[in-house]
């Protein structure tokens, strides 16, 4: 999404303290917008409100916040709460809530509360043109509309995900949508070959706008950015002004004869294993009919990607003996998929290059458990196995950090890194000593050397003694040994009699 000019600087703060103090937050805002607010400020505050109630999970029987919000507002004779309510009449995202509003605000009527002046002026948004740019494979692409006000335009942005269904993975209200809509002009001037600016008519505009956000909504965990709830309820207001969408035919279900035939039309170009391409581009298209029904057979570097992510979560069945066909087979569908849409040298190129990183990604992800705890040793019986995965498994329980907000998989077998998942697992205000024994304790398990830690480890098991309790004590037993803290040199044969004693 390009970078834009927010409407508002203030963050939704999350629901944490008690329902009432935030609700008496809340009208304090709306009491502060003052005698003549522009309309658009009021829909982006309530909308902004509203944002703050997504995530809220609910108890069976509560009802949602935005209605308790109203009731909280109707009982109060103050003009923040007929701010707030006309506010709702309007910005509220379901048909139950604005009605509730509405009734809301006339009962602070009758009470001798004036109606904000600036009230009529809500929802009245003239759309003007939109547009949108993206990736010239269809993976996503940005959609701009811009909205007025009388003299002030808004522009909304939506970045819509069609690897996902065409859904909206983020929102974001702007100000200068002319700017916007100059740097998409560009970016697609400069690279005509890899992206694409089109007009959008504005019916078409409100489809993927209102199909994207239902397909949001729907989902239990929706990965979306972090303006999206803050400009959700504005984003619906402002698409009613939006000429209603015509009906888009249902798409039709492929015939398991049409299916098999577009497989075989790709085993037959791919130049590969026929068993192997038959399984794998079966998969390939499966994952096309899945989540882009419209156009299964389109092709992009996004699209492989969650298809190679489907493999590695096992979402797709992919048997053992084509694991290693992934690579050539998956190349080749590309290949193929790219000739079909049409698309220029140059897109192929970037695309071959995008996927080959793809791939070269699931590679050293396509590794079990199993195998990233035993990279570095041969052939092992199956109760050496065991053995040796239990004690591993207790040294470094989990292969996974954080580094930087994100998490990466490190590799236990690499000393440094092992050392890593130490640190990361370690309290913040164990002290530097206890730390480095307690790292040296885990080298020691995970070699097995010597082997009396982990006969120490199993006795204490049977005594019940949770893990982080036998790390104390362990730790315990080389501190007792140690011959120099400064260089923590320790008495071997000390070390072995400590253990013995635990």
């Amino acid at each position: 999404m390009s970078p834009v000019s927010r409407a508002r600087k203030k963050a939704p703060q999350p629901v944490t303290h008690s329902v009432t103090g935030l609700f008496k937050e809340i009208l304090n805002d709306f009491s502060a917008l003052g005698a003549d607010p522009e309309p658009a400020d009021v829909e982006l505050l309530a909308s902004e409100v509203l944002g703050q109630f997504r995530d809220v999970p609910l108890e069976d029987g509560e009802e949602p916040l935005g209605l308790e919000l109203i009731a909280f507002a109707q009982r109060k004779i103050t003009p923040g709460a007929a701010a707030l309510l006309a506010a709702l009449k309007v910005v509220a995202e379901t048909d139950v809530e604005r009605k509730a509003a509405d009734a809301g605000l006339e009962v602070v009527l009758g009470r001798g509360i004036p109606e904000p002046t600036w009230a009529p002026g809500l929802g009245q948004v003239t759309a003007g043109e939109c547009w949108r740019t993206g990736d010239v494979y269809g993976d996503e692409s940005s959609l701009l509309c811009a909205f007025s006000h009388g003299d002030r335009v808004h522009g909304l942005l939506a970045l819509l995900d069609f690897t996902e269904g065409g859904r909206v993975r983020d929102l974001v209200v702007i100000e200068r949508p002319d700017e916007v809509l100059a740097q998409m002009r560009e970016q697609a001037d400069a690279d005509p070959e890899l992206v694409v600016l089109e007009a959008v008519d504005l019916a078409e505009a409100h489809r993927l706008l209102s199909d994207g956000l239902a397909a949001t909504d729907h989902l239990d965990d929706a990965d979306v950015g972090e303006d999206y709830a803050r400009f959700h309820a504005v984003a619906l207001t402002w698409s009613r002004a939006l000429p209603e969408p015509a009906l888009v035919p249902e798409v039709a279900a492929w015939s398991d004869d049409e299916r098999a035939a577009v497989v075989e039309q790709f085993v037959a170009a791919s130049g590969e294993d026929a068993d192997a391409a038959r399984v794998i581009g079966g998969l390939l298209l499966e994952h096309g009919l899945r989540t882009d029904p419209a156009n299964p057979l389109r092709v992009g570097p996004e699209k492989i990607a969650r298809f190679l992510e489907g493999v590695l979560g096992e979402e797709y069945e992919l048997d053992t003996d084509h694991q290693d066909a992934v690579e050539p087979v998956v190349l080749a569908w590309v290949q193929w998929a790219a000739a079909r849409a049409g698309l220029t040298e140059t897109a192929v190129a970037a695309l071959d290059e995008a996927v080959a990183d793809y791939l070269s990604e699931y590679a050293d992800e396509d590794d079990s458990p199993l195998e990233r705890y035993f990279g570095d040793v041969g052939d092992l019986s199956p109760t050496e196995l065991a053995d040796a995965l239990e004690r591993r498994m207790f040294a470094v329980p989990s292969l996974t950090t954080e580094i930087e907000d994100e998490e990466v998989d490190l590799d236990p077998t690499d000393p440094e890194q092992r050392r890593a998942l130490v640190i990361a697992e370690a309290d913040e205000d164990e002290e530097e000593q206890r730390l480095v024994l307690r790292a040296t304790i885990v080298d020691q398990l995970w070699d097995d050397e010597p082997a009396e830690a982990w006969l120490a480890v199993q006795r204490l098991q049977e005594g019940e003694l949770d893990r982080d309790e036998i790390f104390e004590q362990l730790i315990d037993a080389l501190e007792s040994s140690l011959l120099d803290t400064e260089t923590l040199e320790y008495d071997a044969d000390g070390y072995l009699e400590a253990l013995a004693e635990l």
